[in-house]
């Protein structure tokens, strides 16, 4: 069974390399628009089913891979920020505190259409507004869900994680396979 990934995320690219699949490429184009009043699971619930639906239009005869993954600090959701002070209003906020990692997941195959959602628990230190400025200048956390890429240069903020680490890259893969068990493809 052939695998789309409704992404252009090079992380998600990543992780789906890492379990050895075939997959193609073919990002969802749609608007991002989460539902009013939707919490952070409800939300990348809805966007991750979006974007595997309109591909999944396309691509009828594959097994559509959705995602979507946002950052939830003191119940506020943090997407990708706007621009570079938005980016050190989310890590100001993140300093030296714990925040959750949500990303939604969603299969579609024909007429069959699997929905998870993966929480993960981050805890980082306090940081600096000069290592802020430092981090923000490489670049790095300006396409990231709350400002932050914890494979990358953000590594040196986290403490701990509790619960899936690829959560937090982008694609949470111990889900993702269960889910692909459940539509037929098998991994190892």
């Amino acid at each position: 069974m052939r695998i789309v990934l409704a992404s252009a995320s090079p992380r998600r690219r990543e992780l789906l390399e890492t379990l050895g699949v075939k997959y193609e490429i073919l990002p969802a184009l749609g608007p991002e628009q989460p539902p009013e009043g939707a919490d952070a699971e409800q939300t990348v619930r809805a966007l991750s089913r979006s974007k595997a639906l309109e591909v999944a239009r396309k691509r009828p005869d594959a097994v559509v891979v959705g995602a979507d993954t946002v950052v939830v600090c003191d119940g506020k959701i943090l997407g990708k920020p706007r621009d570079e002070e938005n980016a050190r209003q989310m890590l100001r906020m993140l300093s030296g505190r714990d925040h959750s990692v949500f990303t939604g997941v969603t299969l579609v195959c024909g007429e069959k259409v699997l929905t998870e959602a993966e929480q993960t628990k981050v805890f980082f230190r306090a940081i600096t507004d000069e290592e802020i400025t430092r981090y923000i200048a490489t670049g790095e956390p300006m396409d990231k869900a709350g400002a932050y890429a914890c494979q990358g240069l953000a590594s040196l903020f986290v403490e701990r994680i509790e619960g899936d680490y690829f959560n937090v890259v982008g694609l949470p893969l111990y889900r993702l396979g269960q889910m692909l068990e459940k539509m037929g493809v098998t991994l190892l």
